[in-house]
């Protein structure tokens, strides 16, 4: 039986990607099933309240947290099944998002060059429903595995299961914190097709001259594009996009629209509009300002960054502030797309 190396008092600087200098009063790095099983069959370690950590990427500590913090580090990537359509790779919840994203492009699977650079870890993914440039994680999601505190079982969930919605699934409701992804399979077409309608993908292919793409010249494209948007966690901490682009109605759209005609909108299949938060934050002013220690990134206004030593506390106070001038500017709903803790 693995042994549980349980450390007390553990600075997370290092495991947010936001650098925030958060200390966990009980940690447990998390390499096997075996081991959660353990923390369920200790009456003490079971009791606390559990944080699950993977890439600490889309999270906002609090400068201390009264948890066991649970670091999911397992590891392994490969093909699983095939059939006349598809391709089954499967994913541990510890692998690196990008690198995996990088690893299918390499077996010459396409279907997630869209989501290349996205920070985090796969079984963080399945959480968010991560999504980019007109694709989310759903599209080409298959089932995970879990362990669940709650009854001390590894279960299956298909799509329908997870309760996938736009940046949301029920881990970050019913089972937070309950559930701990152990590894994800996705289904990757044999016969792909670029998603090149969304952002200025398609523009930065056609000026390098590339008119018929392959998945690696897309992924390409949206690592330099990102990369010329937004920070690097390592150089200047950050949780990625803050906000979700609010969607609204056709009239509001419409309202919205006649006052400010460069206003960007998406039409949603079930006839609402999605709208672009960072240009809605942008427009009140917070492009490139700060409060405290936390502010607004000057070359793209959905990112909020530490500009050092920026608590939870700091980040919370200007999401508060910014949701309520966008609210009285466009009376529209900004809400929040990291977890604070």
């Amino acid at each position: 039986m693995t042994s549980l190396t349980l450390q007390k008092n553990i600075s997370l600087l290092a495991l947010n990607s936001f650098g925030i200098a958060a200390q966990a009063s009980a940690f447990l790095r998390i390499e096997n099933e075996q081991q959660l099983i353990q923390i369920r069959d200790d009456a003490q370690l079971a009791a606390m309240p559990r944080l699950i950590l993977g890439g600490g990427s889309n999270l906002v500590l609090s400068d201390k947290l009264d948890a066991l913090v649970l670091q999911i580090v397992m590891m392994g990537k490969h093909i699983v099944a095939e059939n006349n359509d598809l391709v089954f790779v499967s994913a541990a919840a510890g692998e690196t998002w990008h690198e995996f994203v990088l690893w299918t492009l390499q077996q010459g699977l396409g279907g997630l060059e869209n989501l290349s650079l996205i920070p985090g870890t796969v079984g963080a993914a399945p959480i968010q429903n991560i999504g980019a440039y007109g694709v989310e994680m759903q599209d080409y999601f298959h089932q995970l595995t879990a362990f669940d505190f709650l009854t001390g079982e590894v279960r299956t969930l298909d799509k329908q299961a997870c309760q996938f919605a736009y940046r949301d699934s029920i881990f970050k409701h019913d089972y937070r914190d309950r559930m701990v992804i152990l590894n994800v399979i996705f289904a990757l077409p044999k016969v792909w097709q670029p998603r090149l309608n969304y952002g200025d993908v398609a523009q930065r292919l056609v000026a390098q001259g590339i008119s018929a793409p392959v998945p690696k010249d897309v992924s390409d494209a949206i690592i330099a594009i990102r990369r010329s948007k937004l920070p690097d966690p390592a150089e200047i901490g950050n949780a990625g996009s803050f906000f979700k682009n609010p969607i609204v109605s056709l009239k509001l759209r419409d309202s919205l629209l006649a006052q400010y005609p460069a206003m960007v909108s998406y039409a949603q299949t079930d006839g609402a509009y999605k709208l672009a938060a960072g240009w809605l934050i942008e427009q009140t002013g917070w492009k490139g300002k700060a409060l405290g220690m936390v502010g607004v990134y000057h070359k793209q206004s959905l990112v909020l960054v530490n500009l050092g030593g920026a608590t939870g506390a700091e980040v919370r106070q200007l999401a508060q502030q910014i949701q309520a001038d966008v609210m009285e500017k466009f009376g529209v709903r900004l809400e929040v797309e990291p977890v604070f803790v």
